[in-house]
């Protein structure tokens, strides 16, 4: 690197965690979550002001390569703490009700999806006709959990029925979400890797349910409260990252393993162990890693050129995205009997997308399923249905007060359970 490089990457950097911490603290004022101000940080960053003089300035074009490298690291980490905060013991009593809510509310927006992506196909369409109306089927059916997680958080609502039941369908549709975004690109051949490769992935998996989980499981057992030692963090760290370039590998992406290796560590008695890898991990990400994530996918984003048809397009996005979920959570819900009022605010944090949805949309991005318009149209979409979660909750069932309670949804309540999240 020369001076320049380095100058310039130092500099941006502090632009980005200053004007990130900024926004994010704005949003939290007005009741948002502090993603939103981050990802709109991020925007602003882009060409989308100023016809992008500010961000060639600040990021000139030879370190942006860098600033990816560090994205990409950044998102690795908190795939890896998505993958640590889902938790079968919250299906408890609700396996039957959270199961279908979170396969009605991928299904539903996922069929939507593909339909509409037939309409936007002469516009917005790609080389790779099949990719490109899968990918945009799952676009629309992202949850995300740890943006939920957090709304649920600053509600109060994480020990009431509803929001262990919102917990529990949010983690199942996000295992499920990415196992389909998985399946959609390895069918699609749009890996980097030899097809071959891809037959891997399944003893990976094996490998990683079958040998590193009864280590880990081991490791665990050895004491009542397992401690995080500067070697086992080290050793948690390498997991992560070899477990993301082995899914790098095959032909998947990164974010699959480092979710994964997440997923597999053991939950009984590590409660002390994950909460201080969580701590030690969250904060620097959550504070350099991520803003530096929401820049690369901001200077994509160009909102300068939206003309009257891609405000149109826009329009139908938010329909089939906003509809979709809310009624196949909103359906499934009463279906199980579930009262009108909580129904509703169920299907509604189904819509938070936040985070998660970036992610998914970045990996169409760089795998050719999404154009620039129409990338940057869905990260409208993602800032918007994840803002609109809170005002809702407050016209269904009031907002938040010190004792915030809920309607009971069937199945008992989470007394103990309390989520962390670093977004």
């Amino acid at each position: 690197m020369s001076t320049h490089q380095t100058t310039s990457l130092l500099l941006g950097l502090a632009v980005i965690v200053l004007l990130a911490r900024l926004l994010g603290a704005l949003a939290r004022r007005l009741g948002q979550p502090a993603v939103i101000g981050e990802v709109v940080a991020g925007i602003a960053l882009g060409p989308t002001l100023v016809n992008g003089t500010l961000s060639e300035h600040l990021f000139p074009t030879d370190t942006r390569p860098l600033l990816s490298a560090l994205a990409a690291v950044g998102v690795a980490v908190f795939m890896f703490i998505v993958g640590l905060e889902v938790d079968a013991a919250l299906l408890r009593g609700n396996t039957r009700l959270a199961t279908t809510v979170s396969f009605a509310s991928l299904m539903v927006p996922f069929g939507l999806g593909t339909l509409l992506a037939l309409h936007l196909a002469d516009d917005y369409g790609t080389d790779d006709t099949t990719g490109f109306m899968l990918f945009l089927g799952i676009a629309m059916s992202i949850t995300a959990f740890p943006v939920l997680a957090r709304i649920l958080t600053d509600r109060q609502m994480t020990r009431t029925s509803l929001g262990a039941m919102a917990i529990a369908c949010a983690a199942i549709g996000d295992v499920l979400a990415w196992a389909l975004l998985a399946v959609i690109v390895a069918v699609s051949g749009s890996a980097d890797a030899d097809q071959w490769r891809m037959l891997l992935a399944i003893p990976y998996l094996a490998a990683m349910l079958f040998a590193v989980r009864p280590l880990l499981r081991r490791y665990a057992d050895r004491g009542a409260h397992p401690t995080l030692t500067p070697t086992v963090f080290a050793c948690v760290l390498a997991g992560l990252l070899l477990s993301a370039a082995a899914t790098e590998w095959v032909g998947l992406h990164y974010i699959f393993g480092a979710f994964l290796f997440g997923a597999v560590l053991p939950r009984t008695g590590t409660d002390h162990l994950r909460t201080h890898i969580h701590d030690r991990l969250g904060q620097m990400t959550s504070t350099l890693l991520l803003p530096v994530f929401f820049l690369v996918s901001g200077l994509q984003v160009d909102l300068s050129t939206l003309d009257s048809s891609a405000l149109g397009a826009l329009a139908l996005i938010l329909l089939v995205a906003v509809g979709g979920k809310f009624l196949g959570a909103f359906t499934a819900a009463r279906l199980h009997k579930m009262p009108s009022r909580p129904a509703a605010a169920l299907a509604t944090l189904m819509n938070t997308r936040g985070l998660t949805e970036l992610i998914v949309l970045n990996v169409g991005l760089q795998l050719g399923f999404l154009g620039r318009d129409l990338y940057s149209l869905m990260v409208v979409m993602a800032v918007l249905t994840t803002a609109m979660t809170g005002p809702l909750l407050n016209w269904i069932i009031g907002r938040p007060t010190a004792d915030t309670t809920t309607p009971h949804a069937p199945g008992p309540p989470a007394e103990t359970e309390t989520v962390r999240t670093a977004a």
